[in-house]
């Protein structure tokens, strides 16, 4: 395989001159900051305290899960079917 010395040349003059491009000094501070904010507090402070659990109560929130005798919801209507303009 020949390679024409003006190919490599202009190769290894591209490579030389993207070297030398200044780069921002704050280059990579969004993602920096991003990670920041998704690391969890391994010693959280809290004033009020955190509430008891009832461990029976949850206990029976999955016994209900795994046989499937999970209690519905409250059906609750967020729409009016009934028309409400100017007649």
């Amino acid at each position: 395989m020949n390679i024409d010395p003006r190919h490599a040349a202009a190769a290894a003059l591209a490579l030389i001159v993207a070297g030398c491009a200044p780069t921002d000094a704050t280059f990579g501070n969004a993602v920096r900051q991003t990670m920041a904010a998704q690391v969890v507090n391994p010693d959280p402070q809290y004033e009020d305290p955190i509430p008891a659990t009832e461990g029976t109560r949850a206990a029976r929130a999955v016994d209900r899960y795994r046989t499937d005798k999970v209690k519905q919801p409250d059906t609750i209507r967020t729409t009016d079917t009934e028309a409400s303009g100017p007649k």
